[in-house]
């Protein structure tokens, strides 16, 4: 433990005698029936203790003697930094009665540094520079964030003090430091800068646009409208509290809308308001999913719904105004909440059940049902996909020609950073149907400093100008071929043959489509599978009901014949290879996969589509990803017509098609 905590504890966690007694701020930190928690700096929402305020207390104080050494602080302005950072968050804490006498004596709790600076006053007596200071705690790290005004800063030039630059960066070294060790590093130039312009009396405020970028560091586009808006009804009138915590998953346009029916609310209300605090958005944004902290997608996609119509039922924004201050959140009625619930603990349990029911909400919530919005479980299904098939992704970049080169359907941007680090040269474009997905791929790239661009497009309405140098299509025209709409349903390939004219109607002369994905077998003829478990079988007899494509193949011939003593199923193989590649990802991803048919096209077909096209085919070739059977064969045996061990069918092509200079 620190030596902090040992002079207030003993080695089981338990207070020392009469330490309460003698540190009344200590009492209302640690007797206190109030959790206040930034769920920002959480990793896990379950990881909550109640001592949270207290030991973020005791961190500072160890930084603090660590500071006083190395910069030899003199006792008077330890001390002074000291008592402010020990009271700095005493509002946060205190038991029911004491909240409600402070309550009632005006002081806002919500806003902790006014109200902490109160309650020393009452307790001490002192409104001097200790008072001052903690009226002003973490001003500093919010102008830099962008959140409140520099004049904010005005009450520090009235402290007269010779040593007040070794109070003021000591002092915010503690409280940001032990927020964040990264934080501080980065900004700590910042820090000092600001203050020396606070001790010079000079409170210049930083442009709207500076102000801006700050408060949206994981934001890529706003534009001149967005800073105006800022400029003429944010920053001049309002200190803004959790803003990044809550509103950094959405995008400009969205916190635009936010904040103005934000304001409607206010104006509504005729009560006068400094303080616009997203605390309870901040809070209620978030869960936590195998252990870690999420947004709950469920919440935040129908808060999109809402935002784009204001009419939409069964959420609202909800603006509570106490003190000066406007709380903001959305409130969601109660079949709306039991949704969400139910859509969270179906994702928490992996079970296949569970994860078919989610797939009959999704339209309800607007979802992509494809791979690239897997929710929480995202990131592990990318790995698994990554693992499996790296070789073949990495083979086809060589294929890239031209200038500029798009990889459709870039989901979580993996062959972008491939590209971009082999062809540092040329303009890399990822595309997606889904602005949510162009959304985190914007907030990647400007987190990771990225080159490359992304945009919304969708090569089946249309195509891309201006015309680029190669297109890839890598394990994302299955997706088109299974989830586009058309006359005849889905499952159509005129879906896929359309994205592709309209790609190569999108090429240079000399460019290329390059396609890595599923190829379907030629011929028809019987495989089964013998299952190492009845689990297995059971997976297989879901599969079997739940799976809608090869509409070809007539339904009887689909599965001819299932055995359940030997646990062996036989049918066509082209259903038989559509189910094996969807069994190797596991019950987890199973509502997703059930969704698709991985094979559409036998790579003689995609010959002939090409040659029809006018295109020159430079590389054209089936195989078996090595992955597939070796995950499979712990799982399955695969035999032939005769009952003798069979091969896999090939999984994957690859196909480079070339556009004629002539």
């Amino acid at each position: 433990m620190s030596s902090n905590f040992d002079k207030y504890f003993e080695n089981g966690g338990s207070l020392k005698q009469g330490v309460l007694e003698e540190h009344v701020w200590l009492r209302f930190l640690t007797c206190t029936d109030n959790v206040y928690v930034n769920a920002e700096r959480l990793e896990s929402m379950g990881s909550l203790s109640g001592r949270e305020t207290l030991m973020y207390v005791i961190r500072t104080l160890d930084i603090l003697d660590e500071v006083a050494g190395r910069d030899k602080l003199g006792s008077r302005v330890k001390e002074i930094v000291e008592t402010t950072l020990k009271w700095s968050e005493v509002a946060k804490g205190g038991l029911s009665k004491e909240r409600k006498t402070w309550i009632e004596k005006g002081y806002p709790l919500d806003i902790h540094n006014i109200a902490s600076a109160e309650i020393y006053k009452d307790v001490t007596g002192d409104a001097g520079t200790i008072y001052t200071l903690i009226k002003t705690h973490g001003i500093v790290g919010q102008c830099i964030r962008g959140e409140i005004s520099v004049s904010a800063n005005a009450p520090l030039i009235d402290i007269k003090d010779d040593e007040k630059k070794a109070i003021l960066m000591s002092l915010n070294e503690c409280i940001i430091r032990a927020a964040s060790e990264n934080i501080w590093n980065n900004i700590k130039k910042s820090v000092e800068s600001l203050i020396d312009r606070i001790i010079a009396g000079d409170l210049s405020e930083f442009t709207a646009q500076y102000r801006l970028q700050k408060l949206c560091p994981r934001e890529i586009e706003f534009f001149e409208n967005d800073v105006k808006f800022f400029e003429k009804n944010i920053f001049p009138k309002f200190e803004l509290w959790y803003f990044e915590s809550a509103l950094s998953d959405f995008n400009m346009g969205q916190i635009r809308t936010i904040l103005s029916n934000t304001l409607d609310a206010i104006n509504r209300s005729g009560k006068e308001v400094r303080h616009l605090n997203f605390k309870p958005l901040s809070d209620s944004l978030y869960y936590d999913y195998e252990g870690k902290k999420h947004v709950n997608i469920y919440k935040k996609r129908i808060i999109e719904k809402y935002i784009l119509d204001s009419s939409v039922q069964n959420v609202d924004i909800d603006v509570k105004i106490e003190n000066g201050s406007a709380f903001v959140d959305f409130k969601f009625s109660s079949v709306c909440e039991k949704l969400i619930d139910f859509c969270v603990e179906a994702e928490r349990s992996g079970l296949l059940t569970f994860e078919k029911s989610i797939i009959v909400l999704y339209d309800m919530f607007g979802f992509r049902r494809d791979a690239f919005d897997r929710l929480n479980n995202e990131d592990k299904y990318l790995k698994t996909m990554n693992d499996v098939t790296s070789s073949t992704k990495d083979s086809i970049i060589d294929y890239v020609v031209g200038e500029s080169v798009v990889d459709v359907g870039s989901g979580g941007g993996i062959l972008l950073d491939k590209l971009e680090k082999s062809y540092p040269d040329k303009k890399v474009i990822g595309t997606d149907i889904s602005a949510n997905v162009i959304e985190t791929l914007n907030q990647k790239k400007n987190r990771d400093g990225h080159k490359w661009e992304v945009q919304v497009h969708n090569f089946v309405d249309d195509t891309m100008d201006p015309k680029v140098g190669s297109i890839i299509f890598s394990s994302i025209l299955h997706e088109i071929y299974s989830y586009t709409e058309t006359d005849g349903g889905r499952f159509e390939i005129d879906s896929v043959k359309k994205a592709l004219r309209n790609a190569y109607d999108s090429l240079n002369k000399g460019g290329r489509i390059i396609i890595r994905d599923g190829v379907k077998t030629k011929g028809s003829y019987p495989l089964s599978i013998r299952f190492k478990t009845e689990a297995g079988l059971d997976f297989f007899k879901n599969y079997m009901n739940d799976f809608k494509g090869l509409k070809d193949i007539p339904e009887e011939k689909k599965v001819s014949s299932i055995d359940e003593k030997t646990l062996t199923v036989t049918g066509d193989v082209n259903f038989i290879r559509e189910f094996l590649y969807t069994y190797t990802w596991g019950a987890e991803s199973y509502a997703h996969e059930v969704q698709e048919q991985f094979g559409y096209f036998t790579l003689s077909e995609y010959k002939e589509f090409f040659n029809e096209l006018g295109a020159k085919i430079i590389f054209a070739e089936e195989l078996l990803e090595p992955g597939y059977p070796d995950n499979l064969g712990k799982l399955v045996e695969l035999l032939d017509e005769k009952g003798n061990p069979a091969e896999y069918p090939d999984s994957n092509c690859i196909i480079i098609a070339e556009k004629q200079i002539t």
